[in-house]
């Protein structure tokens, strides 16, 4: 395609192409899923084309096989709205015995997906598309791998991006058309995007009619909760604070749910480590959007309100920092938790392998002070640890939103500038 920017998904689809018989991209609308597999598609069908989707709907009732004939891999984009696609296709890739046949994209869970659908374990290799990282929308040089970090190989490299350059990008978002774009029509994306969850998408996953306020919100609320291990009914009661008229705790689950079926919000499971103490280690997840620009479309902010408040900014930066390292990890087979323990000790991102080696990262919007403090919050963390029972940390590292340059402290600690990273 024109102007195709590569994704790192795409290494990972080829690959699971050549091993299974059937792909699911799932993640948020808007994020390129389609535009990708496209890349890798042979033939192409797309369930929710205007003035076919009735048609296809039906089809897909009497006849599901004749949607999935065509030249190999084809695509079936937004497979979830005719849901009985998924028996069809699991059963097509028994029947064809042979890899590489279909490739699915959906922007939701589907409503109707029950225990009488199965689960396609072997079948259909399921991958997870976010919006684009900084390396993907080639606003990161790349010159550090996150891989090398691992290698514990030695690095250096200058940086010359600002804080206006992070908020801005922090505003902006990954959404693929806003990068084509320049100034302040690309904050427009993350803008109609948050309109259209709260007016359209939010109702429409399940048929269940939400309201638009309370939509809006929650995730203003959420947004105030970014990177914090705030429970739910600390949100709501926030959100009541705001002047939500009535909102129960099962009212606030269903959109919740619904949410996270549309992939908008996306949080940070709890990292579980052998340690020396025995303090209790929090189990409360860390609150996190897909991307950090819905934060700021909830809030009504821009790029000139977080260098206003870099207080408010530090934490959407952590949202953006553990949007790119869940990118980058997923190409190194690995995935992104957070660590918090009974006696406050936090840990904003531990980059953890299948092969159990792991790295501990401080996301830091920058300065000599700040960057110290997360070096000694990382070196204390790492001194907790059990390494009779489990590997020591394979690398330390402060993230920053700006730095002067990447380097290994004498402590061994990593600073890496954002716009300096790649897996």
């Amino acid at each position: 395609m024109k102007n195709y920017l590569p994704r790192i998904t795409d290494k990972l689809l080829d690959e699971r192409l050549k091993a299974k018989g059937a792909i699911l991209i799932e993640g948020p609308k808007w994020c390129g899923k389609t535009t990708s597999a496209k890349e890798f598609a042979k033939s192409f069908i797309a369930m929710d084309e205007p003035d076919k989707t009735k048609q296809y709907k039906q089809m897909a009732e009497l006849n599901p096989s004749a949607l999935l004939e065509g030249e190999t891999p084809r695509l079936v984009d937004e497979w979830q709205l005719a849901p009985n696609l998924w028996n069809a296709v699991r059963y097509e890739v028994d029947k064809r015995d042979d890899f590489g046949q279909f490739i699915l994209t959906g922007s939701a869970v589907p409503a109707e997906f029950d225990a009488s659908m199965h689960s396609g374990t072997g079948r259909i290799s399921r991958l997870y598309m976010r919006t684009m990282s900084l390396y993907e929308s080639k606003d990161s040089d790349g010159a550090i791998s996150l891989s090398d970090l691992f290698d514990d190989k030695e690095i250096s490299c200058a940086n010359h991006k600002t804080l206006d350059d992070i908020a801005f990008l922090i505003c902006r978002g990954g959404w693929p058309i806003s990068i084509k774009l320049e100034g302040k029509a690309s904050l427009f994306q993350a803008i109609d995007y948050f309109d259209s969850v709260v007016k359209n998408d939010i109702s429409r996953v399940d048929s269940v009619k939400r309201d638009v306020e309370k939509a809006k919100s929650l995730l203003r609320s959420y947004a105030r909760h970014i990177g914090s291990q705030a429970p739910l009914e600390t949100i709501r009661k926030d959100m009541l604070a705001n002047q939500a008229d009535t909102f129960d705790q099962v009212t606030l689950y269903s959109y919740i749910d619904a949410l996270k079926k549309i992939f908008v919000i996306e949080d940070a499971p709890a990292w579980n480590p052998n340690i020396r103490s025995k303090t209790a280690i929090r189990s409360t997840d860390t609150r996190y959007f897909i991307d950090p620009s819905i934060a700021t479309a909830a809030l009504g902010i821009g790029p000139k309100d977080l260098i206003q408040d870099l207080n408010t900014m530090g934490f959407l930066f952590e949202n953006l920092a553990v949007r790119d390292l869940r990118i980058y990890s997923e190409l190194l087979d690995g995935s992104v938790y957070h660590y918090r323990d009974k006696s406050g000790l936090e840990c904003d991102a531990v980059i953890h392998l299948r092969n159990g080696s792991y790295g501990l990262v401080e996301i830091k919007l920058g300065g000599d002070k700040l960057i110290e403090e997360g070096a000694q919050t990382l070196k204390t963390l790492s001194d907790l640890i059990d390494t009779n029972s489990m590997k020591k940390p394979s690398f330390m590292m402060v993230l920053c939103a700006q730095a002067p340059f990447a380097y290994k402290r004498n402590d061994g600690v990593y600073v890496v500038p954002i716009t300096s990273l790649r897996p």
